[in-house]
């Protein structure tokens, strides 16, 4: 059963929280990458040692086959003779690029998955040949053919399971970045900000004093003349 599916998320996890990571070097001031620890890199040397030296014994093992000889078809012969030229052109070319990627990136998770879907890939076209071989071709032909697909096995599986202490050792970092993150947003104050107000207040309206009317004068036309008292 294929393993690939179930480390998509971890790759989707480390490039989500990428930026995260971004702010809270720039917060530390740390620009450099952390050293890669020594136990990983020897286990990672150990690996790429054994699946090089899996890709040689599979490269001999396929240039002795003589597929032309089986007791078979001519349809099976030149389905299982596209299927070794592809083999052999991955094992002599793409593979070892890869793992030189991997070499120069040792925890890098793109890499290492990148490593482990290239050995998916190699691993199902070589058990098809394995198969053929056990039907058509002769029994020493067949049994190297199954050595090497027994290592190519183990290969995959290891890189599997590096590639699950990757993603923990990853999500570990990431948790550790962002409850940094957070420390560094609440501890930073808030830049003081003055504030110039250069409006000019409105002008108060000046208040005209009512001037009183002089009181009217009475009229003398109008007036009536009050009577004099009589003298007793």
């Amino acid at each position: 059963m294929k393993r690939s599916s179930a480390y998509l998320p971890c790759l989707f996890l480390a490039l989500a929280f990428a930026p995260a990571t971004a702010q809270v070097n720039g917060a530390n001031q740390q620009g450099s990458q952390a050293p890669v620890p020594y136990a990983s890199v020897s286990q990672l040397n150990a690996l790429l040692a054994e699946l090089e030296q899996a890709s040689q014994s599979a490269q001999a093992d396929l240039a002795k086959m003589r597929i032309e000889k089986w007791k078979t078809d001519g349809g099976t012969k030149r389905q299982t003779q596209s299927n070794v030229q592809s083999l052999v052109r991955n094992l002599q070319s793409a593979l070892p690029e890869i793992i030189g990627q991997v070499r120069n990136s040792p925890e890098s998770l793109t890499s290492t998955f990148k490593l482990y879907r290239n050995l998916d890939a190699v691993y199902d076209v070589f058990r098809s040949v394995v198969e053929s071989a056990g039907a058509f071709g002769p029994k020493d032909e067949f049994q190297s053919l199954e050595n090497d697909l027994s290592a190519l096995e183990r290969s995959r599986r290891s890189f599997g399971d590096r590639i699950e202490n990757l993603s923990g050792a990853k999500e570990v970092e990431l948790s550790r970045l962002r409850t940094a993150l957070q420390n560094a947003q609440a501890n930073a104050q808030p830049p003081k900000k003055v504030v110039v107000d250069d409006t000019e207040p409105p002008k108060k309206p000046v208040k005209k004093k009512a001037t009183k009317a002089p009181p009217a004068k009475p009229n003398p036309a109008t007036t009536t003349p009050q009577p004099q008292p009589q003298p007793q």
